[in-house]
């Protein structure tokens, strides 16, 4: 029977451990206090975003993270945590339990993993406070693109200003 338990063990640890290996970002969070129905909302939102939230033994999710290289971050695990896999967006996770903790005080960020390099609790805050791959790349264009017609603008003005003083 012992040897059923340890072999359910490495398989939830195995498990986890793929899972952290997909994941272009980790999270972990406090949730104890919240009620069944704010944490179902929580999951409905993250999965809306493409995250999974897992509940996990300390142990377990420890082991998984120190197998993926993470050691400072499996130490972060202490106490309930639950943790956030973001699979789309290295920011989702992120932002969407930052989101929720301004309506819910039991959420509380914690120390995670994004794009393989662990961060801290204050690194994630500032993380989740950034906008998503899709705005950046929206805002980015949107500079080029009001450079490019300044540019167009300075370029047209020379060309008449060179057909003026050839005209007379």
């Amino acid at each position: 029977m012992a040897k059923e338990v340890i072999l359910q063990k490495e398989e939830a640890v195995k498990a986890a451990a793929e899972k952290f290996a997909k994941a272009k970002s980790v999270v972990a969070f406090d949730y104890q206090g919240l009620t069944v129905e704010a944490f179902m909302q929580l999951r409905r939102n993250l999965l809306k975003n493409g995250c999974e939230i897992c509940v996990l033994k300390n142990n377990i999710s420890r082991r998984a993270a120190t197998q993926q290289g993470y050691e400072t971050f499996a130490s972060t695990l202490v106490g309930p945590k639950a943790l956030a896999f973001s699979y789309d967006d290295e920011v989702a996770a992120a932002r969407e339990l930052a989101e929720f903790a301004k309506t819910n005080e039991k959420v509380v960020l914690g120390a995670g993993v994004v794009d393989g390099k662990e961060v801290t609790v204050a690194e994630m805050a500032a993380i989740a406070t950034l906008p998503s791959r899709e705005t950046l790349l929206t805002q980015l264009a949107a500079g080029m693109l009001g450079t490019l017609t300044q540019l167009a603008i300075g370029l047209n003005m020379l060309v008449e200003k060179d057909d003026a003083k050839d005209a007379e």
